[in-house]
């Protein structure tokens, strides 16, 4: 990856505790993102178990379904005293599936031929989604977050991770992956929401939680 410097530095010292408070977060933004989710579909959404855990940067394309799937993933930048990035990734087929059930249409693309109206509907989606994570963490932390406006892409998995590390120069070796699933009547409406952090702001993290790095 040209321009893309890959580092290691600091995820080996994350201890069994500092994960344990990391899926509690986890668990908090999960269920504020499935009520938000009920609300906008007007229906009972089921929760998988959130997990938090640390994976090879390498291992999350095959985790979103191969380098080569295509899927649609709203992304969105996080500054301030954490940077890091929020993804939300989805089948394109998911994508439109939610399309409808948001907009109670039956005709969405499931090419990813979306309209701006439909793009809208996703886009905020995403906001929403990731204002519930982002939401606990700070609750947590009594820290503010300042999110960047999404953007949405639909490509192959590798491509959409490619670009954003091209906006950042350099990227962990390792990363932290906050992941639920969402289902509405037994069917997976949202795919996974991932929150990676930079490795330099981990330490800010841990210190706001009370746990010690």
């Amino acid at each position: 990856m040209i321009g893309v410097r890959i580092l290691k530095e600091g995820w080996d010292k994350i201890s069994q505790v500092q994960l344990d408070v990391l899926r509690e977060v986890a668990n908090i933004g999960a269920g504020n993102a499935a009520n938000a989710l009920a609300t906008m579909l007007k229906s009972k959404i089921q929760i998988s178990v959130p997990r938090a855990k640390i994976m090879p940067f390498a291992d999350v394309p095959d985790f979103m379904g191969g380098a080569e799937a295509h899927a649609v993933a709203i992304y969105f930048h996080v500054s301030g005293l954490v940077q890091a990035s929020i993804l939300l990734v989805m089948p394109i087929e998911k994508a439109a599936q939610l399309v409808e059930m948001l907009l109670g249409t039956c005709n969405a693309s499931s090419t990813g031929s979306f309209t701006d109206f439909e793009y809208s509907a996703l886009m905020e989606l995403g906001n929403i989604l990731s204002s519930s994570y982002l939401n606990a963490l700070s609750s947590f932390t009594k820290m503010s977050f300042k999110p960047s406006p999404p953007a949405l892409a639909i490509d192959m998995v590798g491509s959409i991770l490619n670009t954003i590390l091209c906006q950042y120069g350099e990227v962990s070796e390792m990363v932290l992956v906050m992941e639920a699933g969402f289902k509405k009547d037994k069917v997976d409406v949202v795919g996974n929401i991932f929150l990676l952090p930079e490795p330099e702001t981990m330490d800010n993290i841990f210190t706001s939680l009370g746990v010690i790095v």
